[in-house]
């Protein structure tokens, strides 16, 4: 398994889904064929097919080691659900569990499960099926969801949704996704709803980033003299680290999502953090540094390639 020690952290990488997802142009509706061309000698092959024009993507579990304890950083998919709008997650069946063992993680290990944002691809791990219910997959775990969120989709609140997203067709919190993934954590009484923040250790905190969701957020590791962001789904292609004005179809507020990723980024240039977007997949994170308008790579994070 890959891992890397960034302080007292332990961080290893869990991918549970990588394939290509949907032409960029449909997904970045704001970019233009020629920014992908551009920069063809360095998205091309890990993060954009160029011959399809398809985003390739990761669906990816992050596991922290802090203070004694056992993290993860979103749950991907899940087995068994029902995904109408993303047939090419509907009714898995992968080996995510397995990959979490192989990492020497059994699920009653899991201290604490973090949710960067309530979307199908972020949660979807949170339960497994057991003799035809909907279970908390990791027994032990306190769970962190953002309050923003777990309101917004709540279909029992005043939550909304905005159904199948853009050109593509994906539907983000389509199928049963909160009955199936969030709900039954929260009955269970393993879920905690935070706001404006939450200190889960003196290395790791959790901050709103809102604008892809309402409660969208990016977990801050700061341990020693390291620094990195687990920043969600504020970046799906390295092309909005040169373009941060790109923001996807799927974000609910596109002009805050586009906010947060020039604040967040903003922070990691000045403070040399490295950034781990939830879905990307080559060395999976990188050091950024201000380049004009935007920001460039400085460094890959020292992760194998996924490809």
């Amino acid at each position: 398994m890959q891992t890397i020690t960034l302080g007292g952290v332990d961080v290893t990488r869990v991918v549970e889904w990588h394939a290509p997802v949907a032409p960029t142009t449909d997904i970045f509706p704001a970019s233009t064929p020629r920014m992908w061309q551009d920069n063809a000698s360095w998205l091309a092959p890990d993060f954009w097919d160029p011959q399809t024009d398809a985003l390739v993507a990761n669906v990816q579990t992050w596991v922290l080691r802090s203070g004694g304890r056992t993290i993860l950083v979103d749950t991907g998919l899940g087995n068994d659900k029902e995904r109408p709008h993303m047939p090419a997650w509907s009714g898995l069946r992968t080996d995510f569990l397995g990959r979490l063992l192989a990492a020497g993680v059994r699920p009653e290990d899991v201290d604490v499960v973090v949710n960067t944002h309530v979307h199908a691809d972020h949660v979807g791990w949170n339960t497994r099926l057991v003799n035809g219910e909907w279970v908390p997959t990791f027994p032990n775990a306190t769970y962190l969801i953002a309050k923003a969120d777990f309101d917004y989709w709540n279909p029992a609140g005043n939550g909304r949704r905005r159904g199948a997203l853009g050109g593509v067709g994906i539907d983000l919190a389509g199928g049963n996704m909160f009955e199936d993934s969030v709900a039954p954590v929260h009955r269970a009484g393993q879920a905690v709803l935070w706001e404006d923040g939450y200190r889960i250790d003196e290395h790791l905190s959790l901050e709103p980033a809102p604008g892809h969701t309402p409660g969208s957020s990016v977990l801050r590791l700061e341990s020693g003299t390291d620094r990195a962001l687990f920043i969600g789904d504020l970046v799906h292609s390295p092309l909005q680290i040169a373009h941060p004005e790109c923001d996807t179809c799927l974000s609910e507020d596109q002009v805050a999502a586009t906010r947060s990723r020039l604040r967040i980024l903003e922070q990691a240039a000045e403070t040399r953090a490295l950034v781990f977007p939830a879905h990307l997949p080559g060395h999976g994170g990188a050091e950024v540094r201000r380049d004009g308008g935007g920001f460039a790579v400085t460094r890959w994070a020292p992760f194998d390639r996924t490809r």
